[in-house]
């Protein structure tokens, strides 16, 4: 049984003061004392006071990593260390092993893509790392000797059970046994992201999640309790050998459990966050046919019904009889039509809208919103046979398959989630959801439960305080973000100044003489910005297959120093219709020339005109749907490589970078690249939570993200990368408009 200790008075016995930010780990050092990290970017140990009972002072500060510290991990004196040494994991993707004698950093171990959640030390003394980037490596004297994809998503937490065998949690909301690379076993009960592992001595695992509870479990994979209290997520768990359980949540309050037995044949004793629990008796032939878990999970309904949940439901809307999500974005008005009157539906928002090819002018022209028809929603659709009011189209996130809901205004709506979460294997802590869903979008506002209903589980009144009105859906100010923007602004005079500088200087050396071009040819330069000049003229005049050939032949075989003025007009030229469409032509079938002159403009040593030059040429390829291929494939390479440029960076780079981030997160979640979602996530909070940054690119990297937690598969990873934290602290900015936006990410977190 596990209960709240309300017979102990707790009292708080000792302050550390002395880290300027979050506290975000924490780890006991033997002898030695306690070792904190934070989102300061710091690691402090804090020795015990020899004259003072229950009082620490702080001994060292250990400065290395370049972003929020969060796991520790300590190693006992040794030949090698002999005061011990202490492990930790940042945001900034390194592991770093700390001399405590010397408070030096030995070994700096480099190697994982996001940001290291998790640290484990092995009898041997490897160190085991896990990360966001779903992998988790084993470390020898600075080197990863092994790396492999533990979860196909995040990985939150490693722990050590014996020797060579250590354990998992993830926001997969699984728990995985592991002997080296071998998963024995993956334990299922969660029902949200595993935060925080913790033995249990003599018994087992405890787990805590962000479906708020803490879960006891045998290593054999068995639930062997449940405790539910907490009314948001937990986000650490530890035990003591006692028998008494700490956990911490978001709800602001730590709770202590007293695990007293584990007599579970015929009684089940069951704690709640509301004090002691209630003995509950279970007839023998429920055992027959339910395991454990399910035993639980029945018999704490009551206790979990009540807490906030963050699973995303959503309705997929139609539009003339057409799926919104199937419909192209804007972007397609980019590609001409074939035949004059040619007729195309786009999503524009949360709407469909009509557009018609009109040749004379060569453009698209707007026919109007395109809507379903009186009869669409009341003819009724049918489902496996039966003929029902609705059958929902569902999306419950996560990249999971969509599932149909069957509804009939005269049912009871309750019963109807009750029957759906049980068919589709889902938990029944969602159902007030579920039933919010269908009333929303049955366009029912009001609905009474049937007095007469009694809960299977415990026979009482369940449903007599929900509300019976459909809370009104959030609005935000900034968030989603829809469609690109661009670098549509230039300074073409300067452009060819600098071109025509670069000239004369290769002509002038003889070792370059053969790359400066003839006069003939760069007079062609000048026609070419001219056409682009003209933008009221875009829809008849033409970028030539020779104009293009020209641009392309002098970023490839200028010097890397004389390239951005090149790339600047490339940058230009990207946005004229037809120069798009001769770029994709000229680059599609050249073994990625496209690559080779991003590549060659982002070596090092870096250039910083090159840098921001290119970074805005990539923004403006988005503007262009022949380039989306190329967005999509290429986009860990580009993100990495303008990542590794940030320190050189200046504002107008920092607002490119920023602005780049923001187009990628909108062509991700229309292409629903829940991985890639991730990674452009992990950029943006880099730049949201660096207060040295200007407004407006802050302010990009901030609807970046909301956006990706909106309408991506992202929020509970943003939340693990504590993007709470960043909106509190970009809430309090002097800004409109990144106060706003920080308000909506606020908004969203509390959403479920």
């Amino acid at each position: 049984m596990a209960m709240e200790i309300d017979s102990i008075e707790y009292r708080l016995s000792c302050v550390l003061r002395g880290h300027e930010d979050d506290v975000r780990g924490i780890c006991i050092c033997g002898e030695s004392g306690i070792a904190t990290s934070s989102r300061d970017r710091t690691v402090r140990l804090w020795a015990a006071d020899p004259n003072t009972k229950h009082k620490y002072n702080l001994s060292k500060t250990f400065a290395g990593h370049t972003s929020f510290v969060g796991p520790l991990a300590w190693i006992a004196p040794s030949d090698r260390f002999p005061e011990g040494a202490i492990v930790s994991g940042g945001m900034d993707t390194q592991v770093l092993l700390w001399d405590v004698s010397t408070g030096e950093v030995v070994e700096r171990m480099k190697g994982h893509q996001y940001q290291v959640t998790g640290l484990t030390v092995d009898d041997n003394g490897d160190i085991i790392s896990s990360s966001m980037d779903c992998t988790l490596r084993r470390w020898s004297k600075s080197q990863a000797v092994e790396s492999w994809e533990a979860h196909k998503v995040a990985v939150q937490a490693v722990i050590k059970v014996s020797s060579g065998e250590f354990l998992t949690g993830s926001s997969d909301s699984t728990i995985k046994l592991w002997r080296g690379r071998t998963c024995l076993h993956t334990f299922m009960g969660h029902s949200d992201t595993v935060r925080g592992l913790a033995l249990m001595p003599g018994i087992g695992v405890l787990s805590a999640s962000h479906d708020c509870t803490v879960k006891l479990w045998a290593l054999t994979g068995q639930v062997l309790m449940e405790m539910a209290g907490h009314t948001s997520l937990v986000y650490s768990v530890a035990a003591h050998s006692s028998g008494l359980v700490a956990s911490g949540s978001e709800d602001r309050f730590l709770k202590i459990w007293k695990v007293e037995k584990l007599n579970l044949k015929n009684r089940v004793e069951v704690g709640s966050g509301r004090g002691r629990g209630q003995e509950r008796f279970v007839p023998d032939c429920m055992f027959a046919s339910l395991d454990m878990e399910h035993v639980f999970k029945a018999l704490s309904i009551q206790d979990v019904y009540g807490m906030p949940n963050f699973w995303k439901m959503e309705m997929l809307k139609t539009v003339g009889g057409l799926k919104l999500t199937d419909l192209p974005g804007v972007e397609a008005l980019q590609v001409p039509g074939t035949i004059d009157g040619q007729t195309m539906v786009i999503r524009e928002g949360d709407n469909g809208v009509a557009y018609s090819w009109n040749s004379k002018q060569s453009q698209w022209d707007k026919i109007g919103e395109v809507v379903d028809g009186p009869d669409d929603a009341s003819s009724g659709q049918v489902y496996n046979g039966t003929r029902y009011d609705y059958v929902f189209d569902v999306d419950i996130g996560d990249g999971l398959p969509i599932r149909k809901l069957p509804y009939n205004r005269s049912e009871n709506p309750y019963d109807v989630a009750d029957k759906w979460l049980i068919n589709e294997n889902l938990p029944l802590t969602f159902r007030e959801q579920v039933v919010e869903f269908i009333l929303q979008n049955s366009g029912q506002k009001t609905f009474t439960p049937d007095p007469s209903f009694k809960d299977p589980y415990t026979g009482g009144m369940l449903f007599a305080n929900f509300p019976c009105s459909v809370a009104p859906k959030p609005t935000f100010k900034h968030i989603p973000k829809k469609g690109m923007l661009l670098f549509d602004t230039a300074q073409f005079d300067g452009i060819l100044k600098k071109i025509a500088e670069f000239n004369a200087a290769l002509a002038s050396d003889p070792d370059q003489k053969a790359l400066a071009l003839p006069e003939s040819e760069f007079s062609k330069l000048g026609a070419i910005v001219k056409v682009l000049k003209d933008t009221s003229h875009y829809h008849s005049s033409t970028i030539s297959d020779a104009d293009m050939s020209l641009l392309l032949r002098l970023l490839k075989s200028w010097p890397p120093q004389m390239m951005f003025p090149v790339i600047d007009a490339m940058r230009m030229t990207i946005l004229h219709p037809d120069g798009a469409t001769s770029l994709h032509k000229h680059t599609e079938g050249q073994k990625d020339l496209l690559k080779e002159i991003f590549e060659k403009a982002v070596a090092e040593p870096t250039q910083p005109a090159n840098v921001l030059t290119i970074c805005r040429a990539v923004v403006n390829l988005f503007k262009a749907s022949c380039f989306r291929l190329w967005l999509h494939s290429n986009f860990s390479e580009v993100l990495d490589a303008l990542s590794r440029s940030r320190p050189g960076f200046n504002k107008h780079a920092h607002l490119a970078y920023a602005t780049l981030l923001l187009n990628y997160a909108v062509l991700v979640i229309e292409l629903k690249d829940n991985e890639a979602q991730a990674q452009v996530l992990s950029a943006a909070l880099e730049v949201a939570e660096d207060g040295s940054q200007d407004v407006d690119s802050r302010y990009r990297a901030l609807v970046a993200i909301g956006s990706l937690m909106l309408n991506g598969a992202v929020k509970s990873i943003a939340i693990d990368f504590d993007v709470q934290n960043i909106a509190k602290e970009c809430k309090l900015s002097k800004d409109p408009k990144v106060s706003e936006v920080a308000a909506d990410i606020e908004q969203l977190i509390k959403t479920t």
